[in-house]
């Protein structure tokens, strides 16, 4: 006979005891997934599935023992249970390090998100026909279009938290995104742009700037602008980034060095620096589960998956390294709290040291205020991919950038690359903006530790560079 994901969680509970296990963990989830994508105006892929199971993490003298099941039976559940601890006392023979989780106060709570159109509750059609009358919307504004591609992807449903230790938790998981990516040919020359929306709100958040049509249009006309583009000069520039470049630098070039499983391990730079000054006074960056923005807040995680409530981290404030990223096992390790980023993609992994909402912190300048002080300079907004490494050297590559001259646009560049160290990037930030923005997607994510996509949120203001190393990709 099956049983529903909580009960099952409930019966682990009592196996656990069974077997001697110092600390178990369970975690369930009950989450379906929609995606669509379409190229040229034709769907050419939907899928339509439901991830439901449970995860056992078992303690046992400092290790743990991980395993997990997608049958919810009572002897499947008590099976998982016993493999989990096994697992542990196995490890235990061979273990040089032993990790107690720090104390913390369990919870018992139930947390649900608040949207006007949940996108689980509206029919499949209208979601199809979204994404379709955005692709189209690019295709009419393009210039030479060689093609259009669009994505829509939701995750609507609920996890679930308890151990031995007496939490409990459910909490909603809701993410949606779209997205657009037109390439335009002209004889030799290919250009393509991107523009996408995405985090925890309803359907009802794509509209105005963030309808369909829009983000469409905005991924036409960016391509068509670099076909016109010239080549981007090579060397270092005063700058001008975006709210998403600038969230990727808070992510990836910086968020992931925080995290403290690397600086215990001494592979980030971060490793005995706190208090130490790092970057200018305008650069503070924060990690945190919940943001409190009007609109648009990321991906809302008011919980880990080890059920430690997530506390807002202030990683950077002005320039001066205030913290580390948390797990129950790292924070017990050296005497800390445990921050709530203990996380994992789903039950079928173990929650590891990972990010939440990762982001600049805002200030008070206007854009065009920003501009203004560039006076000549670059201006290079969104990212294409890039590359990083936990000695903190970074490469991305911008979906467009201009060259400004007297603070306007003088014209656009064909290709853009931004690279450098982290930590000279902090040192240059010599002005913040006061539009904060942050962002998520179902297709984007973090990578870590063979678990992705992990939902994250990453952004944060328009950030003003006293100095930047840029290159173009090619002629």
């Amino acid at each position: 006979m099956s049983l529903s994901v909580f009960d099952a969680m409930q019966q682990a509970l009592k196996y656990g005891e069974q077997y001697g296990a110092d600390l178990l963990e369970i975690r369930g989830d009950d989450v379906a997934h929609v995606t669509i994508s379409s190229e040229k105006l034709n769907i050419k892929d939907t899928r339509v599935f439901r991830r439901i199971g449970i995860g056992v993490r078992a303690y046992v003298n400092g290790v743990t023992g991980y395993s997990f099941t997608t049958l919810l039976s009572k002897p499947s559940v008590k099976d998982v249970v016993s493999k989990a601890v096994k697992s542990a006392k196995v490890a235990g023979q061979y273990a040089s390090l032993r990790l107690k989780p720090a104390e913390y106060k369990p919870a018992k709570a139930k947390y649900s998100i608040d949207v006007k159109q949940n996108p689980s509750e509206i029919d499949f059609e209208e979601k199809k026909e979204m994404l379709l009358r955005g692709e189209q919307a690019a295709r009419d504004a393009g210039v030479d279009v060689a093609t259009t591609r669009a994505n829509y992807g939701e995750a609507c449903g609920r996890k679930f938290f308890t151990n031995s230790e007496g939490t409990e938790i459910s909490r909603e998981v809701l993410l949606v995104s779209i997205g657009f990516t037109v390439v335009s040919r002209r004889g030799s020359i290919l250009a393509d742009a991107h523009d996408s929306h995405g985090g925890s709100f309803g359907l009802e958040a794509f509209r105005d700037e963030y309808s369909p049509e829009t983000l469409g249009r905005n991924a036409a006309e960016w391509a068509a602008e670099k076909l016109e583009g010239k080549k981007a000069p090579a060397g270092k520039f005063s700058s001008l980034i975006d709210n998403v470049l600038a969230g990727v630098m808070a992510h990836e070039s910086f968020g992931h060095l925080s995290e403290f499983d690397f600086v215990f391990t001494g592979a980030s730079p971060l490793r005995g620096r706190l208090n130490q000054q790092l970057g200018s006074e305008h650069a503070t960056i924060i990690d945190e589960g919940i943001v409190d923005l009007p609109k648009y807040p990321g991906f809302i995680l008011p919980y880990d998956d080890e059920g430690v409530k997530t506390k807002r981290v202030v990683l950077l404030d002005q320039g001066v390294l205030k913290g580390y990223l948390h797990l129950r096992g790292t924070a017990g390790a050296v005497g800390a709290e445990p921050t709530g980023n203990g996380r994992a993609v789903d039950y079928r992994f173990e929650p590891i040291c990972r990010m939440r909402n990762t982001y600049f912190d805002k200030g008070e300048l206007k854009v065009e205020e920003a501009l203004e002080l560039l006076d000549n300079g670059i201006y290079a907004c969104g990212t294409s991919g890039g590359q990083v490494s936990l000695d903190g050297t970074f490469m991305f590559k911008a979906v467009r950038g201009y060259w400004i001259e007297n603070g306007e646009k003088k014209h656009p560049f064909r290709d853009l690359a931004i690279r450098g160290y982290i930590l000279d990037f902090l040192k240059a930030v010599q002005g913040r903006c006061n539009d904060l923005k942050i962002h998520s997607s179902y297709f984007g994510g973090c990578g870590k530790g063979g678990q992705y996509p992990l939902p994250v949120g990453l952004g944060g203001p328009h950030l003003l560079l006293k100095e930047a190393t840029f290159g173009g990709e090619q002629g």
